[in-house]
């Protein structure tokens, strides 16, 4: 590992402290807790690295996946609809370069920023020529990261509003308005929160921890039964009445959002 990345991550691993006492906070104040967070899956083979990288996401208020294999990032950037994509060049198993054109080809327009530790300018020029929005060399500043993931989820929000659909159940984030069948559903913020990030995650399975991380930014108690409470009232409001069901409990696992 290089010395500039082991700088970097001495510079700013105080920050990351705060992260502990926001979340404490947000626990007897809620208007810290965000009520829906852009997801970011990021693709890194560097441990030390991709866990850099998330903490720094998740210090932001971002919703993050992390991944340590190009084909397995493939297959969740396939998977979920995720606001941004970060992907490193050189993977185990694919490259973060197929990985880009594999999303490019199913018509995915979600933002991608390259990671990579090859400066020159002609691999830049391939990456951006297949499809990449942004491109970052390694080591880098925190701080650019994260200026550059704010202006690609700003130009992501502008040029697409990102429907979400599954069966005739539909979410427009930016309008918050949710209807099934075209019959407009009225949610409450943590009902809408949730419903959201099932319908960004469809057809996976989101455990209890998963969904108190990010919908209401806490960790719950194991034995907490506020998750399951607030499953039930969108359930009562998405599939009561109805014959297809979509909101579907995993036995020991959790929730998953899915049209059989």
């Amino acid at each position: 590992m290089s010395t500039e990345f082991v700088t970097w991550t001495q510079r700013h691993a105080q920050s990351f402290q705060s992260t502990v006492s926001l979340r404490a906070e947000s626990f007897d104040n809620p208007a810290v807790v965000r009520e829906t967070s852009p997801v970011v899956l990021v693709v890194e083979d560097e441990t030390k690295v991709g866990c850099f990288i998330k903490r720094a996401l998740e210090e932001e208020s971002y919703a993050v996946d992390l991944c340590e294999d190009g084909a397995k990032g493939l297959e969740m950037a396939l998977a979920t609809n995720y606001d941004l994509i970060v992907v490193d060049l050189m993977l185990p198993s694919m490259s973060g370069m197929e990985i880009l054109k594999a999303i490019r080809r199913e018509r995915i327009q979600t933002p991608v920023m390259i990671l990579t530790a090859q400066s020159q300018v002609d691999q830049r020029v391939k990456g951006l020529d297949a499809g990449a929005d942004d491109y970052l060399t390694k080591p880098f500043a925190i701080d650019e990261l994260l200026a550059r993931v704010r202006a690609l989820l700003r130009r992501g929000a502008t040029e697409s509003p990102g429907i979400l659909q599954i069966d005739d159940l539909v979410l427009n984030p930016a309008t918050r308005e949710v209807t099934r069948g075209g019959q407009r559903i009225e949610l409450t913020l943590k009902e809408y929160a949730l419903l959201e990030y099932l319908m960004r995650h469809t057809g996976r399975v989101l455990t209890r921890p998963m969904i108190s991380e990010h919908v209401w930014n806490q960790d719950f108690d194991t034995f907490t039964n506020v998750i399951d409470v607030y499953v039930n009232y969108l359930r009562n409001k998405i599939d009561r009445g109805r014959s297809k069901k979509l909101i579907h409990t995993i036995r020991g696992s959790g929730y998953m959002l899915k049209a059989d």
